[in-house]
């Protein structure tokens, strides 16, 4: 959501002197781990549980459940067999600057600097098909080098923490609903998986359609529940 937006001024720009063309926006901006939070909270607050446990087959939870919503993610390339489905490994450095309040992105956006709560987040990178979760010193010293042609003051930036994950892309978010069969036996599920980095920017629209998913297939299992009362 952009709430305003406008062309940098000649002396916005005599920051940045190798490029001669900038744009200037406000927005909003998400606290992931914050938001996550409070997300599970509100999830118990109106009943809703959580446990940890790890699946190998969606049958294993037949006879448990009788619908299920997969947001398995990259998961879903081994559960499903989606072969859509691919990573995109992403590797940014944490940094403390809290001097640092405006948001920098460069060019076509892997090159960035975006200030938080705690810490400052710089990026990053995009490589495809790439699932290596181990982290590369040299693309954090070369992330570290483009941010600090943008902002040099970064050169002072301290407590400096390397995190990299995959984001799980596919060419067009998966939202359906699916029957699994096996022999006689049927699993409905719902997909709702594939966001790519936008996940924090689409979530709550694809969540919706999802949830209007799963209320269209307890409709239709109401009906089978009333025959055997």
């Amino acid at each position: 959501m952009v709430l305003g937006f406008r062309f940098m001024t000649e002396r916005e720009l005599q920051k940045f002197p190798q490029h001669k063309f900038g744009q200037a926006f406000t927005t909003l901006k998400c606290e992931s781990p914050l938001y996550l939070t409070w997300l599970e909270k509100r999830l118990k607050e109106n009943g809703g549980q959580v446990q940890a446990r790890k699946i190998e087959d969606f049958w294993e939870l037949y006879g448990s459940y009788d619908i299920v919503v997969n947001c398995s993610g990259i998961g879903s390339r081994k559960l499903l067999g989606d072969l859509e489905i691919y990573p995109i490994r992403g590797q940014v450095l944490k940094v403390h600057a809290p001097w640092v309040t405006h948001f920098i992105r460069d060019g076509d956006g892997l090159t960035y600097i975006s200030p938080g709560i705690h810490n400052v987040t710089l990026g990053g990178t995009r490589e495809k098909d790439n699932w290596n979760l181990a982290v590369d010193p040299s693309t954090s010293k070369n992330i570290l080098s483009r941010c600090c042609a943008l902002e040099p003051s970064l050169q002072a930036a301290k407590d400096i923490q390397v995190n990299v994950g995959l984001r799980p892309t596919r060419s067009a978010v998966k939202v359906q609903k699916e029957t699994l069969v096996r022999g006689n036996e049927k699993l409905v599920v719902v997909h709702n998986y594939g966001h790519g980095a936008g996940g924090y920017s689409v979530h709550w629209g694809t969540a919706k359609e999802a949830t209007q998913l799963v209320k269209a297939c307890i409709a239709a299992l109401q009906p089978r529940y009333k025959a055997k009362l």
